[in-house]
């Protein structure tokens, strides 16, 4: 965490801005944070701390991370720091917070991508997890991380340019508070296809994913990329994408022994980037 990437970030109690000292965070009101070794803070209000370690837990953080980083949606990722390039300030510094952070692979190839380009970029994430949080900061130590709900943003308003979503929930007046006016969300959902082969073997009558729903008051609609594909995952990376995923709570025990014994499993994947601009 810098300063630049610190000031992104506000008090949980007054909503006061953050600024560093020494190894913490303080408001002027004089609240204080301390700054974890691995570079991340938390900024969770205890009364919305509904588990004692809320957020998705060590398995699963480190089942995402093994499976993004092996490349299984290198095309997602790539096309979201595109669109986070194509929708950023002509001019200045670019301003990005990504809401439900996870363990910050996306973030790390949206910083890339605006290294790439000689773009200055500062970048702010929050989850409720701290097993996530705490990779992601040590992935991109450059950029501001807390533990942190969407519908409790710890980030200041207005402050964005742009907001990235991926598969999160949708907190529509924190968002539109973080966004400064004109801002842009960046809001990724499932295509209704996506792994669904993967819930084939799961369960005895598989489903799409529905619609989302695609008008939000607050925001103006102005456009979408869908980007869709076809994997195949061997071993352990099965395990994996099990685990990252909603079904890992939901699935029932002849569908986990089933998904156990494969070797090898090939499903479509398909992610919908809906485009949205702050209003006002």
């Amino acid at each position: 965490m810098t300063p630049q990437s610190a000031a992104a970030l506000r008090c949980p109690v007054c909503q006061a801005p953050l600024m560093p000292l020494g190894t913490s965070l303080r408001c002027p009101q004089g609240h204080s944070y301390d700054v974890a070794k691995e570079g991340y803070v938390n900024l969770l209000p205890i009364q919305k701390r509904h588990a004692a370690d809320p957020g998705d837990n060590k398995l699963m953080v480190r089942a995402r991370r093994s499976f993004l980083g092996a490349g299984y949606y290198q095309p997602f990722q790539d096309a979201l720091a595109e669109l986070c390039l194509q929708y950023a300030p002509q001019e200045g510094c670019t301003h990005v917070v990504d809401a439900g952070c996870g363990e910050g692979s996306y973030d790390r190839a949206i910083l890339d991508a605006f290294a790439a380009e000689g773009r200055p970029c500062v970048l702010a994430g929050f989850d409720l997890s701290r097993d996530a949080v705490r990779l992601a900061a040590k992935l991109s130590p450059e950029g501001a991380f807390a533990v942190g709900g969407s519908f409790c943003a710890p980030i200041r308003d207005g402050w964005a340019d742009i907001l990235v979503n991926v598969f999160s929930p949708f907190a529509r007046e924190e968002f539109c508070r973080m966004l400064r006016p004109g801002g842009v969300l960046l809001y990724a959902v499932p295509t209704p296809r996506h792994l669904f082969e993967l819930k084939e073997v799961l369960y005895a009558e598989p489903y799409e994913n529905a619609g989302e729903q695609t008008e939000y008051e607050g925001f103006t609609r102005v456009g979408e990329r869908t980007v869709t594909g076809s994997i195949t995952v061997e071993g352990e990376q099965i395990r994996n994408l099990f685990a990252m995923t909603p079904y890992f709570w939901k699935t029932p025990v002849a569908g986990t022994k089933k998904l156990n014994e494969l070797d090898t499993l090939t499903t479509e994947t398909g992610f919908r980037f809906l485009i949205y601009r702050r209003q006002g």
